[in-house]
């Protein structure tokens, strides 16, 4: 053994033994490298395919990518599975976010009794300039009591309508690009990068969005006229998801194809419902949680006394109702002021002709008395 490792100075031949135990060490190093090689060529084609498709995408999308990667990577569980662990991380960063949405909407529904006050004020006084901006200064101080803006409710869909269409952008490259997309799926939709041919899941996804609404669609709304408005919109929309998800992507690509180029095709991957029912069940539970009261209570949500409806209440005066109350009055008071105006001169045109009058009549007394004067 020691002649193995040892360097041989002599001049002679080197053993039958040695050599063949030398044989047997290069041919386990040719082995080893053949292995590294193969294992190296298995990881390194995923980890430039999603390095390749991130580097043309904008950055939100790129992030998402490298996300997903990166929990496919470390969590060892396939690409379906990858896209639902994503989802439900980037949905809970977004928990403040909905939190405080619903803070928001609940201090609206407490503030429409008194909104809707001072518009019945400025309604009965014929939206006159004057009942105009002293209703717009008390919606201003019952804003900034509330700590509330007009636009508050709005924040919610500007930050959501980003995050999904990033998602949807993100998960379709990575199924058009990636081959591997084609075994990342299980049971009946082991192909990522094709359509559900069964359509399983446009009806989950429909029915998922459906239980959503009838559970969460009121919340914070209470009271609120227009919140069965909106649950109806949102039935009817639940009842158009199967058709509309199943050719989503074709009609979003086309309403987004200059916002955001892509290359993406016109088919809807079950890549994308992999994000898109993860979403509606973490929506689903989190409106069952923040219903209980207990737990409104803990984040300092405000609770709306239910209220019975009122048959006799009036309807909230609308903005074009009020657009036209205002240019009414706008107009009434317009010819008002007209007539005063030319009412004005009239008047003056009057005062100095009954003073002639009057000048002239004491002009034929003085007359007639003059002639009686004579005649005496």
């Amino acid at each position: 053994m020691w002649a193995v490792f040892s360097r041989n100075f002599s001049s002679g031949t080197v053993g039958e033994g040695a050599a063949d135990k030398i044989e047997i060490l290069n041919d386990v190093v040719d082995v080893l490298g053949d292995k590294a090689v193969e294992v190296a060529g298995q990881v390194a084609p995923v980890v430039s395919e999603v390095a390749v498709v991130a580097a043309d995408s904008f950055f939100p999308v790129a992030a998402l990518q490298y996300l997903i990667d990166y929990v496919h990577t470390y969590t060892g569980f396939n690409w379906w599975a990858s896209i639902a662990v994503t989802t439900l991380l980037i949905r809970s960063i977004q928990l403040p976010l909905l939190i405080n949405q619903l803070k928001s909407t609940s201090k609206f529904t407490l503030l429409r009794p008194k909104l809707e006050a001072i518009k019945e004020e400025m309604q009965n006084r014929e939206m006159s300039p004057n009942a105009v901006a002293e209703g717009q200064a008390q919606m201003k101080k019952l804003f900034k009591e509330y700590g509330v803006t007009p636009f508050t409710p709005l924040k919610g869909l500007l930050i959501s309508g980003p995050i999904f269409c990033s998602f949807f952008f993100a998960v379709n490259n990575l199924a058009e690009k990636v081959p591997s997309f084609k075994e990342g799926g299980a049971l009946w939709f082991t192909d990522l990068t094709t359509p559900d041919s069964m359509y399983i899941f446009p009806v989950l996804t429909a029915l998922t969005f459906w239980i959503t609404v009838e559970c969460n669609a009121q919340e914070g709304l209470e009271g609120n006229p227009t919140a069965g408005t909106i649950k109806n919109v949102s039935r009817a929309f639940a009842a158009l998801t199967i058709p509309f998800t199943a050719s989503f992507a074709k009609v979003f690509m086309k309403i987004l194809q200059f916002l955001l180029p892509t290359s993406a095709g016109d088919v809807t991957q079950s890549a994308i419902f992999c994000y898109w029912i993860t979403s509606n069940l973490f929506s689903l539970s989190y409106g069952l949680v923040i219903k209980k009261p207990k737990v409104k209570e803990f984040l300092g949500i405000p609770i709306i006394p239910v209220t019975p409806p009122s048959t006799n209440q009036k309807p909230g005066l609308s903005f074009f109702d009020s657009l036209k109350k205002y240019a009414a009055a706008q107009q009434k008071q317009s010819l008002s002021s007209r007539a005063e105006a030319s009412s004005k001169p009239t008047n003056q045109r009057i005062a100095p002709t009954s003073a002639l009058n009057q000048r002239i009549k004491s002009l034929e007394k003085e007359v007639k008395g003059r002639k009686k004067g004579k005649r005496r």
